[in-house]
């Protein structure tokens, strides 16, 4: 089916923030007191959800907050390093024309959100709800689609994470699975997707049957 309401996670969807985030990850460890990684554990942690990602680094739940926050405030004063994925503003526009309402709902800052999609793209984006831990998403999904009077059947969340797919599940939405972000598809796989996407020029998809 086609969906009138798309709703996007922003890191590994509409921004290439990986490289970035491999770059400052072993500053916020030692700042945060959890154990460092080099790329080539960086690379196969991909491999497992964000939980599991945690307990190797020995990072427990409640600083996940505050590492948030340390990469939030290293990446508003880096927003400039961080660009989108190939095609992702053409896609926004044509959505945008098609008439598909959009949305994001990312645990990064509004503020470092639209610093990077720029003052056009971002004024495209009709709801923002953003600042969350990874674990929050889904009331935060429920609040996009409700103020939108939106069927939840027409509403989709793409993302390029497990914990995107548990989120769209509890708030009663589809979910979109990107190939190109944080973790590889095969991950996003065991979370059933009802879409998959292997490039951003597919997400023109969105709005075709």
């Amino acid at each position: 089916m086609s969906y009138r309401l798309a709703i996007f996670d922003f890191d590994g969807t509409l921004a290439d923030s990986f490289p970035f985030f491999l770059s400052v990850f072993n500053t916020i460890a030692d700042r945060h007191g959890f154990r460092r990684l080099d790329e080539i554990e960086a690379q196969g942690l991909r491999h497992h959800d964000t939980r599991a990602i945690m307990r190797y680094v020995g990072m427990p739940a409640w600083k996940l907050p505050l590492a948030s926050r340390t990469f939030i405030g290293m990446m508003r004063e880096n927003a400039s390093r961080i660009p989108l994925f190939d095609g992702v503003g053409e896609v926004l526009h044509a959505l945008d024309r098609a008439g598909v309402r959009l949305a994001i709902v990312s645990s990064n800052s509004e503020q470092n959100i639209r610093l990077v999609l720029g003052p056009t793209l971002s004024g495209l984006v009709g709801q923002y709800e953003c600042g969350m831990s990874v674990f929050g998403k889904a009331s935060r999904i429920r609040k996009v689609v409700q103020r939108a009077a939106v069927p939840a059947a027409h509403a989709l969340y793409v993302g390029d994470q497990a914990t995107d797919g548990e989120a769209a599940r509890k708030a009663g939405v589809a979910f979109g699975a990107v190939s190109w972000g944080y973790a590889p598809i095969e991950v996003l796989r065991r979370v059933a997707p009802e879409r998959e996407f292997g490039t951003p020029a597919e997400l023109l998809h969105i709005m075709r049957s």
